[in-house]
């Protein structure tokens, strides 16, 4: 057996916690050189010179370390802020347990909090997390954290970041381009899973690969602003967790996505729900089991399997006499939408012409719990 094979598990860990080991030991040596440096600059005479000698830091260390300025500033501020305000997880790190992937990530969530009882939170329990766990998995946490342990401070920067959305262009060679969006979390999470539906719709017989008909329906969407053929009515559901005392606005906090990967302020998911156009479920879990105790639709339009029921339920048009068969009527909100819920109690099947007269208000809905609605009396009797 070779040599390479007689490694065990065991064996390799150990050399992991050596090179952790090692890089601890150069992150050290790097911030006692960094720090050196800035206390030889205040003792400049010249403001100007101090702030020279200040901004050659960079350039000094990365040349001895073979980075860039731009990387020693970034490492050089994780490592700074957990060397400072995280003294278990520095000692963790200086034992080799986690390495400097997972201290960068540390190190950068910590430079967005601003308590100390956080920050000793943070202390208690990332370094533990970090060794069991890997780098993206850390990171998905260290989001989650952030905004659960800060959910004011959080809330503040999204609604600064919000502020910056924007759309950039940036020509490349060979005639492409790259188009870029800073958006809110949810939104983004919502294009890319209307993408990725619109273009698995498209059929295997077309020979465009996945990510080009993802391309070319952007193009198409916000160029000509057409749907594709094939699915003309585009919905997407997003999951979004929410805690029940936030949702009650007992407590500030954030949604987060089903698989952690990103997280909004709790006000944000609410506020698409009241335009109607997105499609929202509110679903009540038990906190032990995860039963569905209860399951509402917070938008407007009913969704599939609802629109179903209904149709099965009452097999034509509501208003009397009519025979017009339900898969060929509105779905109505006998209390209009949104004071009246979309729920199969507030909804029944319209015809296009009786649907609109209710709208005038030339038929009306029973008080009771009768689906079907009444002509009203000649008026001018």
């Amino acid at each position: 057996m070779s040599s390479l094979l007689a490694i065990s598990s065991a064996q390799l860990t150990e050399l992991g916690r050596v090179r952790a080991r090692a890089e601890a030991a150069e992150d050290a040596a790097m911030l006692a050189m960094a720090r050196q440096m800035r206390a030889d600059a205040s003792r400049a005479e010249s403001p100007m010179r101090r702030q020279v000698e200040l901004s050659v830091i960079p350039l000094t260390l990365g040349q001895a370390m073979g980075l860039s300025e731009g990387q020693v500033t970034y490492r050089l501020a994780a490592v700074e802020r957990v060397h400072d305000q995280l003294p278990h997880t520095w000692t963790v790190y200086r034992d080799g347990t986690i390495d400097a992937a997972r201290i960068r990530e540390i190190g950068r969530a910590a430079g967005r909090l601003e308590r100390d009882e956080s920050f000793e939170r943070l202390d208690a329990k990332a370094a533990t997390y970090a060794a069991t766990h890997t780098v993206p998995e850390l990171r998905g946490w260290l989001k989650r954290f952030v905004v659960r342990v800060e959910p004011d401070r959080a809330a503040v920067r999204a609604e600064k970041e919000r502020a910056a959305r924007r759309v950039d262009v940036s020509h490349d060679d060979d005639a492409m381009a790259w188009l870029t969006a800073y958006l809110p979390s949810h939104v983004a999470a919502a294009i890319d899973k209307r993408l990725d539906r619109a273009a698995r719709a498209i059929g295997s017989d077309d020979e465009r690969t996945l990510p080009q008909r993802r391309a070319d329906l952007l193009a198409s969407w916000t160029t000509t602003n057409e749907t594709d053929a094939t699915d003309p009515v585009l919905r997407t559901d997003i999951a979004v967790t929410i805690g029940a005392d936030v949702l009650a606005g007992a407590t500030e906090g954030f949604g987060f996505a089903a698989d952690g990967s990103w997280s909004v302020p709790s006000g944000w998911v609410a506020e698409p729900a009241q335009t109607g156009n997105p499609f929202w479920h509110r679903m009540v879990l038990d906190p032990v089991t995860d039963d569905v105790l209860s399951h509402e639709y917070n938008g407007r339009f009913a969704p599939e399997i609802l629109t179903k029921v209904l149709i099965f339920r009452d097999g034509v048009c509501q208003a009397p006499g009519c025979l017009t068969p339900a898969d060929r009527c509105d779905i109505d909100h006998r209390q209009p939408w949104p004071n009246g819920p979309t729920t199969g109690k507030n909804l029944s099947p319209m015809s296009r012409r009786h649907h609109s007269q209710k709208g005038h208000g030339v038929i009306w809905v029973l008080p009771d719990e009768t689906r079907r609605v009444v002509e009203p009396l000649d008026r001018t009797a």
